[in-house]
Parts: C-alpha cells; sequence; structure tokens
C-alpha cells in the first residue's frame, strides 16, 4: 500500500464548501448508544432544573437579590452551555448524525466558547457578592444595587463577546485542504484549527492566552475573594456565626470546583497532554464538563440554600393543592 502523501499546499479548500465530520467519542463508537443513555438523562435533569430555578428567582419577590440575581444568570448560561453540545452529541449517538458544515461549526464554537467564557465571569460576580455580604455586610445594599448587578451581567457578556470573537476570524482565516474529520462530539477551536494545512501557532498562542489572562485571571480573582471571605470569618468569635458565614459559601465552592477541574482538564489535555491521556478519556470528559455541572448546580443550590428550598417547597404544595 502506497503511502499517503501530505496535503498540497496549492490544494486549498474554501472554508465555506467545508463539511466536517463529528465522529462522536473516539475509540468508543460501539458504546455510543449506552453512553447516551446518561448523557440525554443529564441533558434533561439540567434544562429542567435551570429553568425551574430560574423561574422561581423571577416569580418570588423575595428572591430579587444580587445573589439569586446571579445565580439566575449562571442557570441561563447552563441552559445554553448543554442545548449547544448535547442534542448534537445525542444526533451522533443515536441517529449517525455526523456531518456539519464549516459556518455551523464555527458558530457553535463561538457559542460555546462565548458561554464558558461569560459563565466564568458571572461566577467571579457571585464570589464578589459573597465577599461584600461577609466582609463589608453594612455597605451590601448600597455597592450591590439592582444597577451594579444588571451592568456586571452586561460586562460578562460583552467581555466574553470581545474575548470569543477573534476565534472566529481565527479559524477562516486558514487555508484547509480537505482534512474534514473532527475525533469529537462537538465543535471547539482547537478541532477546527489543527485541520488546517496552516501554522496555527496563531491560534495556539491566543487559545492560551485567552486561558490565562481571563479564564485565568477569573480564578486568581476567586481566590483572592474567598481568601479575604477566610480572613474576615475566623476572626468572628462566634463558632456558630462562622459556620452560617461559611455555609453561604459553600454551594459556590462546589460549583466553582465543578466548573473549572474538568474544563481546565480537557484545555490543558488538548493542547499539551494528548500523548499522555489516551483520546476517548479526553473527550468523554469534555463531554461530561458541559452536561454534569449544568446538572448539579441547580441540585446544590437547592439543597443549601434555605430560600430556594422554601419556595420550592411552597411551589410543589400549591401544585398538589391544585391536583
Amino acid at each position: 500500500m502506497l503511502p499517503q502523501m501530505p496535503p498540497s499546499p496549492y490544494n486549498h479548500t474554501s472554508p465555506q464548501a467545508m463539511w466536517y465530520v463529528l465522529i462522536g467519542i473516539p475509540g468508543l463508537e460501539d458504546s455510543h448508544t449506552w453512553l447516551s443513555i446518561p448523557i440525554c438523562s443529564m441533558y434533561v435533569s439540567a434544562v429542567v432544573g435551570n429553568v425551574f430555578l430560574i423561574f422561581m428567582i423571577v416569580t418570588e419577590r423575595s428572591l430579587h437579590e444580587p445573589m439569586y440575581i446571579f445565580l439566575s444568570m449562571l442557570a441561563s448560561a447552563d441552559v445554553l452551555l448543554s442545548t449547544a453540545t448535547a442534542p448534537k452529541m445525542l444526533a451522533i449517538f443515536w441517529f449517525q448524525s455526523m456531518d456539519i458544515s464549516f459556518g455551523c461549526c464555527v458558530s457553535r464554537m463561538f457559542f460555546i466558547h462565548f458561554i464558558f467564557v461569560a459563565e466564568s465571569a458571572i461566577l467571579l460576580a457571585m464570589a464578589f457578592d459573597r465577599y461584600v455580604a461577609i466582609c463589608h455586610p453594612l455597605r451590601y445594599t448600597n455597592i450591590l444595587t439592582s444597577s451594579v448587578t444588571r451592568e456586571m451581567g452586561l460586562v460578562a457578556v460583552v467581555r466574553s463577546f470581545i474575548i470569543c470573537l477573534p476565534f472566529v476570524f481565527l479559524v477562516y482565516h486558514l487555508r484547509y485542504c480537505g482534512r474534514n474529520i473532527i475525533p469529537h462530539s462537538y465543535c471547539e477551536h482547537m478541532g477546527i484549527a489543527r485541520l488546517a494545512c496552516d501554522n496555527i501557532r496563531g491560534n495556539i498562542i491566543y487559545g492560551l492566552t485567552v486561558a490565562l489572562l481571563s479564564t485565568g485571571l477569573d480564578i486568581v480573582f476567586i481566590i483572592m475573594s474567598y481568601s479575604m471571605i477566610l480572613c474576615t470569618v475566623f476572626r468572628i468569635p462566634s463558632w456558630a456565626a462562622r459556620l452560617k458565614a461559611l455555609n453561604t459559601c459553600a454551594s459556590h465552592i462546589c460549583v466553582i470546583l465543578m466548573f473549572y477541574a474538568p474544563a481546565f482538564f480537557s484545555f490543558f489535555v488538548h493542547h499539551f497532554g494528548e500523548k499522555a491521556i489516551p483520546h476517548h478519556v479526553h473527550i468523554l470528559v469534555a463531554n461530561l464538563c458541559v452536561v454534569v455541572p449544568p446538572m448539579l448546580n441547580p441540585i446544590i443550590y437547592g439543597v443549601k440554600t434555605k430560600q430556594i428550598q422554601d419556595r420550592a417547597i411552597l411551589l410543589f404544595s400549591h401544585i398538589s393543592t391544585c391536583c
């Protein structure tokens, strides 16, 4: 069998004419049907749980506080992130619907990265909310007014748009030579860039810069916020008051760990550790990190937040009475 020749640098394919094939989880094709069952269950749970959480926050006036407004933003981002990825994933697993046009793939890529960066900013806003509530409780209502809360949400969206828009230009700028197999379940920046027959150093550098200077800085500021919170909490003389203060942060810390840990594992494996980690493990983790945190976030806040618990119990009691 003759060895395959590398793609000719002159045999370029117009991006507008490109169709990609998303193959799902490479190496686990025979298990796609079985994997689809938990992923579908988690996706449905994520959508139902987050929509229900948003509904409770919007309809209950006692929850119209900055903490819960940020939580509704997080829930909205979770619904959008899981919906941007899971339906196509399930279509691949169930119907072998693997084809996707270049334009559609790039649009999904932008949307996925946009939501991820925006969600990171929302988690930072929630950490700032906890910092003000615990370290400056008497100034809380003066600092986090409704207008400031809305502006913080708007800044998160605008910042994410500005950061992620260059990804679109970077992949459109590349030259393609006909390679169209993406070993993934959804479109993301480096997966598309690696199909080019061009130098993708600019894509790699920009991807790392975004990770370190936007999401990375968010994590640094979140750590700083919680460091100052812990310093304040441990100066409180009463153990009961300390535990109460820490309990208000517990749910947020759980959500932060669930959001960043798998996402950064997937990111660094994609850039540095593809030979060390089996490819199917990397893709499986990447798939789970877009459905597991969105599924668990409403549960965590429902269990840890008494106001949400009370509102949910009241709502279900009204429903049962009407039935």
